[in-house]
């Protein structure tokens, strides 16, 4: 269970504060998938690392039973002058997990070959993100955070990639945040929408995808529903 309370996280824009989130109260239930839906630039990415407790909230706090993984997605976990296998040395000494277990699935999994044992900061992108998500299925945590995982690879790869997310989530929860409907509606159960610095949780996916197409079309959400009822 992932519990926020009386969350509070704001950034200076044009001499004012813009709140990501305001006094904001809520709980991600334990084993459970929560899309995490808003508009661009609302702040998802931070309400993760929030979560994640890579970034400190202006006041309240975050709650949290189980191991919590950092935002997939997000290359910050990799230090650009370690080699893939070095930074994997030392996620798994962070996280308390048998060292040589973890290089080797992750050696194994993310197919970089003789990239894994050289400097990160001459990656590709998507080497960055098979080392990351590798890492990261590597460790059995018990909330996932995922940021726009786009997956990376051929056809195989991807399958790869998909099936074992797959496994993972039949023992775990996760909050998840895509800009893609059908991912959302795959991978999760619950929703929450972020709007305004307000968080409103629904327990059916449905009813939150609602809402945040509800945020994004305005006043024009009747009139689209009406002429595509869809």
């Amino acid at each position: 269970m992932i519990e926020l309370v009386n969350l509070t996280k704001a950034f200076r824009y044009k001499g004012q504060p813009k709140y990501i989130v305001r006094d904001a109260s809520a709980v991600f239930p334990s084993g459970t998938s929560v899309a995490l839906m808003g508009r661009n630039g609302v702040g998802k990415s931070t309400l993760l690392q929030l979560i994640a407790g890579t970034m400190n909230p202006d006041s309240g706090r975050v709650r949290s039973e189980g191991l919590v993984s950092w935002p997939i997605g997000l290359a910050g976990c990799i230090h650009p002058e370690l080699t893939g296998v070095q930074n994997v040395r030392f996620i798994a000494r962070v996280y308390g997990v048998d060292t040589d277990e973890m290089v080797e699935f992750v050696r194994e999994f993310a197919e970089l070959g003789n990239n894994y044992y050289q400097p990160t900061r001459n990656y590709s992108s998507g080497q960055r993100a098979r080392l990351n998500f590798g890492m990261s299925m590597a460790i059995r945590f018990d909330c996932y955070l995922i940021d726009e995982v786009t997956a990376v690879g051929d056809s195989s790869f991807k399958a790869k990639s998909a099936q074992l997310f797959q496994d993972r989530m039949a023992n775990s929860g996760a909050i998840y945040v895509s800009h893609s409907t059908s991912a959302m509606r795959q991978t999760c159960t619950a929703g929450i929408v972020l709007e305004g610095g307000k968080l409103t949780y629904f327990d059916d996916i449905e009813e939150a995808i609602d809402c945040h197409e509800r945020n994004l079309l305005g006043p024009n959400y009747k009139r689209i529903m009406l002429l595509d009822p869809d």
